[in-house]
């Protein structure tokens, strides 16, 4: 008897350790799945010119060539909250860094 319950001792804990194994791979696939999705989505929104044109007027300030902009520079985050004192100071924009480093590029030359 003892013979017959260690002889099948090893295949059923192989069983158990590949159904694990399958179970853990399907979770995987699953998550993989749903980025897919996530990105597919996230594609056909670029493809959406209405969609890039309203984000590169969030992100970049960028204005339409018939249109007139305004930057409103209050010290906000444009969330119409003030930040609180003594917290982290604002960075400037992308293009400001850039273009300070550009001037200063040419002021060391």
């Amino acid at each position: 008897m003892c013979a017959i319950a260690l002889s099948l001792a090893y295949p059923v804990r192989e069983y158990i350790a590949q159904r694990q194994e399958i179970a853990d791979l399907q979770h995987k696939q699953a998550v993989a799945r749903e980025q897919v999705d996530e990105l597919a989505q996230h594609k056909r929104r670029l493809s959406d010119r209405s969609y890039i044109e309203r984000e590169a007027r969030r992100r970049l300030h960028y204005c339409m060539p018939d249109e007139k902009c305004y930057i409103v520079l209050d010290g906000g985050d444009g969330t119409g909250r003030t930040p609180a004192a003594g917290g982290p100071a604002n960075r400037p924009p992308w293009y400001e860094t850039l273009w300070r480093s550009v001037e200063t590029a040419d002021r060391d030359r």
